[in-house]
């Protein structure tokens, strides 16, 4: 039975408000023991387990002017599942870290509780630990475990000929995070897309099973992030900008702003979309779109437009 708090994170308590945490995260078929011990204990069919941590910090990734607790709760869930679904994988399960102010209310906490369950059970994952602790700020760390039933896909393969290919949106994330910044909330749909990402979880496994031969989520920008597999793959890509549909939430997001809109679409992140590269010869679903090529010759980890070096800044960086 979910267990209610009032009152503040101090007056709750640290074994009041884990009870009342844990009690939000039921727990899947591939958890063996979850909340409530030293550790957990979770199935791994296979011979292979993948695992990623991801950081979240108040002020730096997310505001709480601008998101619910509920909404930090779902992306910082989708931001470690992301990465499962980036190698081509089913993720099982997360380990949650979160660091917090004493006067911060349970409702705020047990609210984000909430929003990281649903998630995560979206994806048949469950929330299997975590940790508590006091902070000046609001920090969360995730670490995320999964399988990868039809084989790992790393960011190193892809090769000269192969077909480069997006699943999911992408720049929506970016135009919602432009708006807010401008102190605006509309439109709702970009806005939304920035607090509560939807990331293309099937795409994954669809992929590895297709036979993808590199993948990466897009977390920090398109290019940026294309440029990543190239470098790790020994390869150069050129993206071709006509394949894109820029959305009419962009476009006017754009005009209000006065910046071309396929910037968002080329250097946002966030909105955890997939790109893979494919053997020219698959025949690709519905849900993969083809947006450039694999070069053979260039140099390695270069990525163009249209056949050009791109000018603007390609994508976000934390310590710049």
């Amino acid at each position: 039975m979910t267990q209610r708090l009032s009152g503040t994170l101090a007056e709750a308590g640290e074994f009041g408000l884990v009870a009342a945490l844990t009690s939000r995260f039921p727990q899947a078929a591939d958890v063996l023991l979850g909340p409530g011990d030293d550790a957990a204990v979770v199935r791994a069919p296979g011979d292979q387990v993948v695992a990623s941590l991801d950081m979240l910090v108040q002020g730096r990734h997310f505001r709480l002017d601008w998101s619910s607790a509920a909404d930090i709760g779902h992306k910082a869930a989708a931001a470690n599942l992301s990465d499962i679904n980036a190698m081509g994988g089913r993720p099982t399960s997360l380990l949650v870290g979160l660091a917090a102010p004493p006067e911060l209310e349970t409702s705020w906490a047990l609210e984000f509780a909430d929003g990281l369950a649903e998630e995560a059970s979206s994806v048949g994952a469950s929330v299997v630990g975590g940790d508590l602790t006091r902070a000046d700020t609001i920090v969360v760390g995730i670490t995320a475990l999964g399988v990868c039933e039809h084989g790992v896909v790393r960011r190193s393969g892809a090769r000269p000929g192969d077909v480069v290919a997006l699943a999911g949106r992408q720049g929506w994330a970016h135009a919602g995070f432009a708006v807010l910044g401008r102190g605006f909330r509309s439109p709702r749909i970009v806005v939304d897309a920035h607090r509560r990402p939807s990331p293309p979880y099937a795409a994954g496994p669809e992929a590895a099973r297709l036979g993808a031969t590199a993948m990466i989520d897009v977390s920090d920008g398109l290019l940026q992030d294309v440029g990543h597999v190239a470098a790790a793959s020994g390869v150069a890509m050129d993206i071709e900008s006509s394949s894109f549909d820029v959305p009419e939430p962009l476009q006017a997001v754009g005009a209000a702003l006065g910046v071309d809109p396929l910037r968002f679409v080329l250097t946002g992140g966030d909105d955890y979309s997939l790109v893979a590269t494919f053997p020219p010869d698959v025949a690709l679903p519905q849900a993969w779109r083809p947006i450039g090529r694999v070069l053979g010759g260039g140099d390695a980890g270069t990525v163009t437009v249209d056949g050009a070096a791109y000018d603007d800044p390609v994508g976000h960086q934390h310590f710049r």
